[in-house]
């Protein structure tokens, strides 16, 4: 227990390929997927996980077929709906990164996640943190135009841009790098998930589908991190890189 990650952040991979398997339409699986989160949530909790990130709508997600993409709109309006005030009640804070601002995402869900926020501001037993419209490129994007902008304003000196300076501009500041980052469904591939801050994150990749993932899972993942010797590069050298350790 004490070797718990303090931060797990989750691909959510395989609702589309769960539902076709079982001759059902890919938003069944998505709506599958959403006790496997909550029961993931929760065991996440029991154990102490401080920080859990889920990755519930990427910024390519809007490709998909038009009626995907208007479900899972509802889908997190009415999540937030149901489940907000349980979160609340279990000191859960919540928090959304990624472009939420969106003129394509309803005002309705717009103002839900503004509200759930809001409500759970004071809590710190965890912090849940929804990737919702999320790119990381389109993080970093929007860190360099902050910086852009406060050089202009004269508030940033150009020879003051180091790597706390980008850190201090994505979408949650506050938030530490993840520890863990666990990808279900046999994919392997970032997809463009949280590239700054899983810089030196240890990955584990499940072939279990999103729908059929567990608290039991999560512990599985959990203790193959535990039998790892994390490594964070080498010693830096002269020029500042890093070596492979």
């Amino acid at each position: 227990m004490a070797r718990v990650p303090r931060h797990v952040a989750i691909i959510m991979d395989g609702n589309g390929r769960w539902a076709n398997a079982r001759g059902l339409h890919r938003t069944q699986g998505h709506a599958r997927g959403e006790p496997a989160l909550f029961d993931v949530i929760d065991g996440a909790l029991g154990i102490g996980v401080e920080w859990l990130t889920a990755y519930t709508f990427s910024t390519e997600n809007w490709s998909r077929d038009e009626y995907e993409v208007d479900y899972l709109m509802q889908f997190n309006v009415d999540l937030l709906q149901r489940r907000r005030d349980e979160l609340h009640a279990k000191g859960i804070r919540i928090h959304f990164i990624g472009e939420r601002d969106d003129p394509r995402v309803p005002q309705e869900l717009r103002e839900r996640i503004n509200d759930a926020e809001e409500l759970t501001s004071g809590n710190d037993h965890m912090h849940m943190v929804f990737a919702f419209n999320y790119g990381g490129r389109t993080e970093l994007v929007k860190a360099a135009r902050r910086i852009a902008d406060d050089v202009m304003a004269g508030r940033l000196d150009p020879a003051e841009i180091d790597h706390a300076a980008i850190a201090a501009r994505l979408y949650l500041p506050d938030m530490p790098d993840p520890d863990l980052v666990i990808r279900t469904s046999g994919e392997l591939r970032t997809s463009n998930y949280l590239l700054w801050e899983a810089a030196y994150s240890e990955y584990v990749f499940t072939s279990v589908l999103w729908p059929d993932f567990d608290r039991q899972t999560l512990v599985d993942c959990i203790i193959e991190y535990q039998s790892r010797d994390r490594r964070f590069g080498g010693a830096i050298d002269a020029a500042g890189a890093e070596g492979d350790g």
